[in-house]
């Protein structure tokens, strides 16, 4: 260890465990009595857990405002709950939802003290620098996918030609609390456990060869790894939705935003961001049909260059899920790719061209994407194979 050096940024205050949700009323009191819930547009509803929480807000006289968000945030909707609610003394957000429900929820948070529109604040697109300055935020995932109850931005976006993904950041936009039940996720749809799931491992993977990553991202992506191996495929087929298999994936999850948030990610989301801004791919869709040809890339790549290093780090993932032995790095990252194209197809992620994508837009698509902290650089011709083979 002598030499290595890292930062890591600070975390929420996490409730991990099943039954955790009846905590949620004393959080919101360490902040006040009136909140304002953020939640998805149905599943809660439907589940009857949005009937259970406003139970608990009403045995505990807490006063809630309830929006919904029925797709990934824009700034256009961030600003109107804003603007509605700016001057109503709301002392606490609280997100219970997706990714794209904590994201909103977390931008709503930190624009109610402030007089301004969000995409003044985004980055790239704006050009103002947020205080941090916010009201405080309890977040709550019911997917086990993007990890954003455990990081500092919000992504939001505009779909169409002059479309965007941007980030609203800051240190201080880490939830305050994260709540991570993992019953909330029971009864989730194949389709979406799936797609959810493999941004989780998306991120997992980046983050566990990315060119910033440390010894403790190193040791948070491997232990959500091992719980991703456990419960993903059981879940996918509908084996069984047992809680044990949505603790582990839920944990995986959470664990992938932490080392995200400190090692970064690589192609994979690189590409998926201009995906979702041009052609309104759901961001796991986007991530769970471009994993494994940009493994594969990166791989080929990496055994060109004499990438050893990352080589192994992909053989010990490989080892992990089928079993192989991890010293012959090469057969190990071989068996890694073909079981990530396995469940591309088995999973039936959906191909580009259902949403709209032909080869004539994968300039655009190129122009704005990027490497992140991929352990080796791909050129415009190598992503465009990717693109090409996920067509």
């Amino acid at each position: 260890m002598e030499g290595v050096m890292f930062s890591f940024a600070r975390v929420p205050f996490i409730h991990f465990g099943k039954g955790t949700l009846s905590l949620l009323p004393q959080k919101i009191r360490l902040f006040g009595t009136k909140c304002l819930l953020v939640t998805g547009s149905e599943s809660l509803r439907s589940s009857g857990r949005l009937d259970r929480v406003r139970e608990l807000f009403k045995k505990e006289k807490i006063a809630a405002y309830h929006v919904s968000l029925a797709r990934e945030p824009s700034p256009e909707f961030v600003d109107e709950i804003v603007n509605e609610y700016r001057t109503g003394g709301i002392e606490v957000v609280v997100s219970i939802g997706g990714g794209s429900v904590i994201d909103a929820g977390k931008a709503i948070s930190a624009m109610l003290p402030t007089g301004n529109s969000v995409i003044e604040y985004l980055e790239v697109v704006g050009t103002k620098m947020h205080n941090g300055s916010k009201v405080p935020f309890i977040a709550l995932p019911t997917t086990a996918g993007t990890g954003s109850e455990a990081t500092k931005n919000a992504v939001l976006s505009r779909t169409g030609e002059e479309g965007f993904k941007r980030s609203l950041r800051h240190d201080n936009f880490v939830p305050d609390v994260a709540i991570i039940d993992p019953e909330l996720a029971m009864g989730a749809p194949l389709k979406v456990t799936a797609s959810t799931g493999l941004d989780a491992l998306t991120q997992l993977i980046e983050a566990f060869v990315s060119t910033e990553a440390s010894p403790m991202t190193d040791a948070l992506a491997w232990s959500g790894l091992e719980k991703f191996k456990i419960s993903f495929m059981p879940l996918c087929t509908g084996a069984g939705d047992e809680i044990s298999h949505r603790a582990s994936m839920a944990y995986a999850a959470l664990l992938s935003g932490i080392a995200l948030a400190n090692a970064g990610l690589g192609v994979v989301h690189g590409i998926a961001s201009p995906l979702g801004s041009l052609f309104g791919i759901p961001h796991g869709i986007a991530c769970g049909t471009m994993l494994a040809a940009a493994v594969r890339a990166t791989i080929r790549k990496l055994m060109m260059t004499g990438g050893d290093f990352n080589l192994q780090k992909y053989a010990r993932i490989g080892a992990l899920f089928t079993g192989c032995d991890v010293w012959e790095t090469g057969r190990a990252c071989e068996r890694l790719i073909e079981l990530l194209e396995q469940w591309t197809e088995q999973l039936n992620m959906p191909r580009l061209s259902s949403f709209g994508v032909h080869r004539d837009n994968f300039n655009a698509i190129i122009e704005q994407s990027g490497n992140k902290n991929n352990p080796v650089k791909l050129t415009n011709e190598e992503i465009a194979a990717i693109l090409a083979q996920r067509l």
